[in-house]
């Protein structure tokens, strides 16, 4: 069997080893890690999230703080629904003048090909360190953004009403390169997505 394999049969397993899994993911490589990305089922990712409870995630995982400012890291997703399933969430780290003094933050928005359609979906990502989780929070929109990446709009705007607003995605720690989150507004919804981050 292949390491993707090996990986995917660990999902699969009728209780998940999360230290083993992480142990897995974190020796394989990129393309293997997004080769597993790709096989996962809605059915999957779901029992990966509730696998993953407790397993904390920070910023600092996300874009590591010795990223230089504003410069964007990519995070190739997957998510649970029916179609348009590919995705990037790409964050970076606010500049000194625009971060806010009394929390660290990260900047973000989603890549994905209805952004035309939906807005591009603009968020703030911080630490919620009661739960160890990541807060993806689009009720906050970032007040600058790198050069390459698309203007902010209001994430109620064209279609992201049905979107975005009100919503708040929070992540778990699969391994190092990997996260998987789970989206809510108000309470959880039935939405699920996995992330992995480019090198």
């Amino acid at each position: 069997m292949s390491q993707v394999d090996d990986i995917v049969g660990m999902i699969k397993a009728d209780a998940i080893d999360m230290d083993a899994l992480e142990a897995a993911m974190d020796a394989a490589s990129h393309d293997e890690r997004m080769a597993v990305l790709r096989t996962l089922t809605p059915k999957l990712q779901r029992r990966l999230f509730d696998a993953a409870e407790g397993r904390k995630v920070t910023i600092e995982q996300i874009v590591p703080s010795d990223t230089s400012q504003l410069k964007e890291v990519i995070h190739e997703g997957q998510n649970t629904l029916p179609a348009f399933r590919h995705f990037q969430k790409r964050f970076c780290r606010p500049s000194d003048a625009n971060a806010p003094e009394d929390r660290e933050v990260l900047w973000g928005y989603n890549h994905q090909t209805m952004s035309g359609f939906t807005g591009p979906g603009y968020f703030v990502a911080y630490d919620d360190e009661e739960n160890g989780e990541v807060c993806i929070d689009y009720r906050e929109l970032p007040p600058e953004h790198p050069d390459v990446w698309p203007d902010i709009i209001s994430n109620k705007a064209k279609l992201g009403f049905l979107v975005y607003a009100g919503m708040v995605d929070r992540l778990r720690r699969v391994s190092k390169d990997v996260t998987i989150g789970r989206a809510y507004k108000n309470k959880p919804m039935n939405a699920w997505f996995t992330l992995v981050r480019k090198p």
